[in-house]
């Protein structure tokens, strides 16, 4: 079977993102960051190994794949994405004669498992290429690995010489998807399975009911999408669908129904089943995670019975997630009769009457041939050792879990809805117990009235290190996306690349840790994402022209140089405006701001000694001091842009103080002032550097932080630090 490289079929807008790849790829690995990367240098996960020989190859005639072990038709449809995308990260093929890739692949019976084979090792040499995998999955992975070895020069398209040996660090290497908050369609819901694939993740965990809504078609208990869905679910069929494009590209698909808790959209479908009477929904500041299941009522059981048999045939992994996260203890004490029930049965705590619940959730996944995942609250009280505990309240949750001997999945520091840049997240391994948490300075600088509340996600600083068999039991990790601030136009931009940096994490070696190169790279991937199929530009575009319709520019450059607040802030500034938020200028603004990474990487370079970039220094100054007269005048009479007039007016001042000291302009009351506004800019990152600052502090207007702070500094002091 052959596979020739065509742009014939890609729309217009797949032939732009393919320019913008080049250009960006361009101003990436050339001239003010220095010199030229060879493609292997931008490989995202890093492989085990990689022995690079002197050279490229040519693929301007394309790519021929021929199989050396006969295809199933699942390889043959990834060797024809490979080639679509091939094309729209290369262009066209000529007329020369193409680079042949031989690929023979092992057959593998635990394909989409935690048992599967992953391993691959990819040859490329002048004539040819090489791709042997054990199994479909690292064919996939090779494939992945090929496209990013790709590069265009003004020669044409071209392949660096490498032979690459690779397999994964951890089986479970995941990202979840809340659905619930704000619903997300079947398009959109592929296109990060796209994404997926080619960063080597190969598990959805798809959040299909909270709160919020249910959204999965119920044909046993049809309320479940004529009530509780307010109007947007998947179809049966449509899961089928999803679940059959995510195999395609060996990514297995675990579903979560939570009970008990966060089941209000639920309860609003069958309220006979609620612990408590239900609260209205239209009331200020509800908190719709409270509303509890009454597991003392004989059809709750029954319900979750029958529920999960139905979902449970829509989804044919191994594994379910049923939740069992921050239930409200007093959904069930301050019910008369649920707790007459725990007196006569001998549950002292609300605690342990929800693990004797879990107890029973279990044994009915597991008779549907299942096995229960749920959040670190399930471990607190003995439940059966085979469930599958998912830490997310703080690191020291992996280390109980294990010690019980429950599989685990890390969470915990990996919540991308704090809004944390990557490199945060790129630091936290599996593995370590200390990695997330409260700290004991924090809890002491923020008190609180609540201090049981905070208990369980403070860090255990005595917290041991994870045994051989403890590290055993670490299946992988996942990467978590929780929707509440977040609309459907907002989430690639929020996904990536911030997931690529965590897909390393699990993937790559624990020794795999270099910060400035993971920054490097991220720009690469996420042009490689957007030429493939992501929408993050596109969509921040139309999100902006919408808040300032025919004047957005302005809003574009006074976002490329901030970032939201991080820490679950900007939750707390939305608690009075409810989703205005989600179409206001925090909405478009990148976690990882590489426009800003870059500024402040080069400034660091210029004040050791590398005069030269005062140029593009001086460029990059001169747009954003220019920018507040207009962004000021374009905000004129519209709230949202309003609002953040003070963070385009900081930005304009520090930037002229920046350019200020390229100009070598002299005198001091002008530093001063500079050096002032810097420290109160810098509060405003404290602000929300962690949960309990961000609950108990002032924010920035509008949620936003400038993030050329590092960059600003080390011109005015001549002396490069670290980022925020």
């Amino acid at each position: 079977m052959t596979h020739n490289v065509s742009l014939r079929g890609l729309s217009s807008s797949r032939r732009c993102a393919r320019v913008a790849w080049l250009l960006l790829a361009g101003s990436v690995l050339t001239g003010e960051l220095g010199g030229v990367a060879r493609a292997e240098e931008a490989l995202l996960p890093v492989p085990q190994t990689v022995s690079v020989s002197n050279g490229v190859a040519s693929i301007g005639g394309g790519i021929q794949v021929v199989w050396d072990t006969r295809p199933s038709p699942l390889l043959r449809r990834a060797a024809a994405r490979f080639t679509t995308r091939l094309a729209a990260i290369a262009g066209p093929a000529g007329r020369g004669t193409p680079y042949v890739l031989h690929i023979s692949a092992g057959q593998d019976r635990a394909y989409l498992s935690v048992d599967e084979k992953e391993r691959y090792a990819l040859t490329t040499s002048v004539s040819g290429a090489r791709l042997e995998a054990d199994g479909p999955a690292g064919v996939m992975h090779g494939l992945a690995t090929l496209l990013q070895l790709v590069r265009v020069a003004p020669q044409g398209a071209l392949v660096e010489r490498v032979h690459v040996e690779d397999a994964p660090r951890f089986a479970w290497r995941g990202l979840l998807m809340d659905v619930s908050r704000h619903f997300d369609t079947v398009e959109t819901v592929e296109r990060q399975l796209d994404a997926m694939e080619l960063v080597k993740l190969n598990v959805l965990h798809w959040h299909l009911s909270d709160g919020a809504g249910f959204r999965v078609e119920s044909r046993m208990f049809p309320k479940l999408q004529s009530v509780a869905s307010h109007g947007q679910y998947y179809t049966q069929a449509q899961i089928r669908e999803v679940v059959a494009y995510a195999a395609d590209r060996g990514i297995r698909v675990v579903p979560e129904i939570d009970v008990p808790g966060h089941v209000l959209a639920i309860l609003q479908a069958y309220p006979e089943l609620a612990a408590q009477p239900l609260p209205d929904v239209s009331a200020k500041g509800l908190n719709l995670n409270n509303a509890a299941l009454d597991p003392t009522n004989p059809q709750t059981l029954h319900f979750v019975r029958v529920l999960y048999g139905e979902m449970g045939a829509l989804f044919p992994d191994r594994y379910v997630h049923a939740g069992g996260d921050e239930v409200v203890s007093s959904q069930w004490t301050k019910n008369p009769a649920i707790a007459a029930y725990m007196k006569a049965h001998g549950f002292e705590t609300a605690a342990a009457l929800q693990a004797a619940f879990t107890g029973e959730v279990a044994k009915i996944v597991s008779a549907q041939g299942h096995v229960m995942m749920g959040w670190d609250e399930v471990s607190e009280a003995p439940i059966p050792k085979n469930v599958v505990v998912e830490p997310w309240r703080a690191s020291k949750w992996t280390g109980t879990a294990t010690r019980a001997g429950h599989p685990v999945v890390v969470s915990a520091g990996y919540y991308l809805d704090l809004l944390r840049p990557s490199v945060a997240h790129y630091a936290v391994d599996p593995f370590d117990t200390k990695a997330e948490g409260i700290t004991a300075e924090q809890l002491a600088k923020y008190p609180s009235k609540h201090p049981e509340f905070w208990a369980p996600f403070a860090m255990d600083e005595h917290a041991l290190p994870l045994d051989d068999g403890q590290k055993a039991l670490v299946m992988g990790a996942e990467g978590t996306l929780w929707a509440e601030m977040m609309s459907e136009p907002m989430l690639d931009g929020r996904l990536w690349p911030r997931m690529a940096a965590l897909a390393e994490r699990f993937w790559s070696g624990q020794d795999v840790r270099d910060v400035p190169d993971l920054e490097r790279r991220l720009p690469l991937v996420m042009a490689e994402l957007e030429a493939t199929g992501l929408q993050a530009t596109q969509h921040r575009e139309v999100m902006r022209e919408a808040m300032a319709p025919g004047h957005s520019e302005p809003l574009k450059i006074l976002t490329e140089v901030t970032v939201p607040v991080r820490n679950y802030a900007l939750n707390h500034l939305a608690a009075s405006s409810g989703d205005a938020i989600l179409s206001a200028p925090a909405a478009v603004t990148d976690p990882d701001a590489f426009v800003a990474l870059r500024f402040n990487e080069m400034a660091a370079r210029y004040v050791r000694g590398e005069r030269r970039l005062a140029v593009p220094l001086r460029e990059m100054l001169q747009r954003w001091s220019g920018n507040d007269a207009a962004f000021v005048v374009g905000a004129k009479g519209i709230p949202v842009l309003e609002a953040v007039v003070p963070v385009s007016h900081a930005v304009g001042l520090l930037s002229r103080a920046g350019l200020g000291v390229l100009d070598g302009r002299e005198g001091s009351a002008w530093r001063i002032d500079a050096s002032r506004l810097l420290q109160e800019q810098q509060a405003a990152f404290e602000n929300s550097a962690n949960m309990l600052a961000s609950a108990h502090s002032p924010q920035p207007p509008g949620g936003l932080l400038i993030a050329i702070l590092p960059g600003i500094r080390a011109l005015l002091t001549g002396v490069a630090k670290p980022a925020e």
